[in-house]
């Protein structure tokens, strides 16, 4: 077996609507957006993660940009398989081989992830010479990367919030005991953004630049302690169709993204309804735990705090809580055995 060991590679995927993240040695060694560009007259990849993000509404019309993943599963088959594909061939340690290792991976799943979905991604790394395949899901991973110990009989909350969907779980003993995934996340705030754009401002602005003002002045409440400076937007103005530049605060933002965050909320409390008695009453006792690019809007800790009457902490480095605690699932493989989904 010691031959052959030489020639498996062990890889960790957090494979997200929005990010993939991919752990080689223990190091996250390709953190990049998931979007790949294609030239439609060839129907060649032609650019990968950050260069394809830069184009995203920049193209002409041979080139499409394509978010293989939505909703936190494979939408584009082909191009996300050739999206893995060229993500591991870029991993620096990998690059240096001659010829493709086999490798051993543990991919990061939604937990509403139906069979059919499953099979998909199982497939698509199967395709990228994965020889043994792990599936984990999400909000066991962020769990773990969080640093619960989740084979112990107590019961932990784990919001988390990606870009295609919030997974919410009640985790004990190494089992999701009671979990709710809703279509509601980063690309949704984004949208939101867009449409508030487009009827407060007469502003059309493409989805890169709702990205950029969620992250500057994206916010959950309208009292924030520090709230950040205003920012200047450009777009287009929809009656003059000039370009234009409107300024815009934090207080707009949270306006603009209040519903879906009371959708966000709804799940949460109803996940909350169904626990279990000595499930919730740890829960009173540890709080709820936030991970994913989402849970660092602005005051969503707060928020949430205030609906449920609970603690609520975000994780140390939210954005990849996920693929840490992939990573960690792909070193105890023995440890880690029931969770994992062979």
């Amino acid at each position: 077996m010691g031959f052959f060991d030489f020639m498996t590679e062990d890889i960790a995927i957090d494979l997200g609507t929005a990010n993939t993240l991919i752990i080689h040695n223990d190091k996250v060694v390709i953190d990049s957006p998931s979007i790949v560009a294609r030239d439609r007259v060839s129907g060649k990849i032609i650019a990968v993660g950050k260069e394809a993000s830069m184009m995203q509404g920049k193209t002409h019309e041979n080139i499409k940009t394509i978010r293989p993943l939505k909703d936190g599963v494979i939408a584009d088959f082909d191009a996300s398989e050739k999206m893995i594909s060229m993500l591991i061939k870029s991993i620096p340690a990998l690059k240096k081989r001659m010829f493709t290792p086999a490798l051993r991976m543990v991919v990061c799943i939604p937990s509403g992830i139906t069979e059919v979905e499953m099979r998909a991604v199982k497939e698509s790394c199967e395709r990228v010479n994965g020889k043994e395949v792990y599936l984990i899901h999400e909000p066991m991973a962020a769990a773990i990367g969080i640093g619960i110990d989740i084979m112990q009989p107590k019961g932990n909350m784990i919001v988390d919030i990606g870009g295609g969907t919030t997974e919410i779980a009640v985790i004990a003993l190494g089992g999701i005991v009671c979990d709710k995934s809703v279509k509601i996340a980063g690309d949704v705030f984004t949208n939101d953004i867009v449409y508030y754009m487009r009827t407060q401002h007469n502003l059309f602005v493409g989805e890169s630049t709702a990205e950029k003002i969620k992250i500057q002045v994206g916010a959950a409440i309208e009292d924030l302690e520090t709230p950040p400076e205003d920012m200047s937007v450009q777009g287009r103005d929809l009656l003059t169709g000039k370009p234009k530049q409107v300024s815009v605060s934090y207080r707009e933002i949270a306006k603009a993204l209040d519903k879906s965050i009371q959708r966000v909320e709804d799940a949460v409390m109803e996940t909350l309804s169904q626990t279990p008695p000595e499930l919730a009453a740890d829960i009173y006792n540890t709080g709820i735990y936030l991970a994913g690019g989402g849970s660092m809007l602005r005051g969503l800790d707060k928020r949430i705090s205030q609906k449920t009457d609970l603690p609520v902490y975000i994780a140390e480095d939210p954005l990849r809580a996920v693929v840490r605690g992939t990573g960690m699932a792909l070193k105890n493989l023995s440890r880690f055995k029931s969770v994992l989904i062979k």
